[in-house]
């Protein structure tokens, strides 16, 4: 279903809020305006400064690995993950693809790469990707150390003949809240602990009927413990003091970026922590914060813990695992130290 786009601003009135408001994140503008975000970069779509270009990560991945070192950038509605490096190792997949280069690891879901941008005016020329319903998927800025000439042979090469300075979007699906079985509640316990790898959880709550974080709500502290809204805050600045390594996920239903190694600057800023270190960014709206769970989960190579963040309406914002051994032993020793969620006894 199309949105009805009457009573929104026209790609012009898009264009001079912008020129009126230089200053403000354009994600926090188009909010402002009722439009997405989306809607605001085709209304800039001029063919030479912003160009719409194919988003399909056969051929954009290719042409991203040549610019060298740049900026990744994937975002939610609550934390935003930022990771200077060098795009490697691309593996292609129908319904999941990943980049694992040293720096920039991600995880993409091709068919919400729906609308290609490049931006190559400002002060940080830009590849924006957005899904059907205009939410920001994943961004790529250029760097100081960024090949510039690449990024005109990427233009160049994915520039499609269409440059319309509008965009027809979706309705976004809606947020799906803790959704739980108690009925399969005993078959759930015997599944999770059965669990060889942390990818089989996902296929046994869907057989379940179940998401994520009705499972957590259910299958009891043993796997899944509710810890207080503050905890994820005080693990970053755990970690940071104790240079214990993590791996931080990031995500949205197009892209999942990872931050894998320790971290040193954490810094809070009105309702943001913020994780401020010259290859990776983090900013985390510990207001949205509504639960946050330490679960265990089995695997072949020892249990695996991390600490998960979700919002209000039940979307997840944040995933941190210890980095590399899942039973890493700096890692279980913040754990430990965690606040529970008021009402539980340590």
């Amino acid at each position: 279903m199309t949105l009805d786009l009457v009573s929104r601003p026209t790609p012009a009135g898009l264009r001079q809020a912008r020129l009126d408001h230089p200053q403000t994140r354009a994600r926090d503008l188009a909010d402002s305006l009722g439009v997405t975000e989306a809607a605001l970069v085709a209304a800039h779509v001029d063919g030479t400064n912003v160009v719409r270009i194919d988003p399909a990560l056969d051929r954009l991945m290719p042409e991203i690995q040549r610019l060298g070192d740049v900026m990744a950038l994937t975002r939610n509605q609550s934390v935003v993950h930022e990771r200077k490096g060098t795009y490697e190792d691309y593996h292609a997949g129908a319904h999941a693809s990943m980049v694992l280069g040293a720096e920039i690891d991600l995880r993409m879901f091709p068919r919400h790469w729906v609308h290609g941008f490049a931006l190559l005016d400002g002060p940080r020329p830009s590849v924006q990707v957005f899904d059907a319903a205009g939410d920001a998927v994943h961004k790529v800025f250029l760097t100081d150390g960024s090949d510039r000439a690449a990024f005109d042979t990427l233009v160049a090469d994915l520039r499609l003949p269409e440059q319309s300075d509008s965009v027809e979007l979706t309705q976004r699906t809606p947020v799906e809240g803790a959704k739980s079985r108690p009925d399969k509640l005993e078959e759930l316990r015997r599944e999770w602990a059965a669990m060889t790898d942390t990818h089989q959880f996902l296929r046994i709550t869907s057989r379940l009927k179940m998401n994520r974080l009705g499972a957590y709500h259910i299958v009891g502290e043993e796997w899944a413990q509710p810890l207080a809204p503050s905890a994820v805050t005080e693990l970053l600045h755990m970690a940071a003091t104790n240079a214990v390594p993590l791996m931080i996920f990031v995500g949205n239903q197009g892209c999942i970026q990872i931050h894998g190694g320790t971290i040193e600057q954490v810094k809070p800023m009105g309702p943001w922590i913020n994780v401020m270190d010259p290859r990776f960014n983090l900013h985390l709206r510990t207001d949205h914060v509504a639960e946050v769970w330490l679960v265990s989960k089995p695997t072949r190579h020892g249990m695996a813990h991390s600490v998960e963040a979700f919002d209000a309406d039940g979307a997840l914002i944040t995933q941190i695992f210890g980095k590399r051994d899942p039973d890493t032993m700096a890692f279980r020793a913040l754990l430990d130290k965690l606040p529970l969620a008021q009402g539980d006894k340590a």
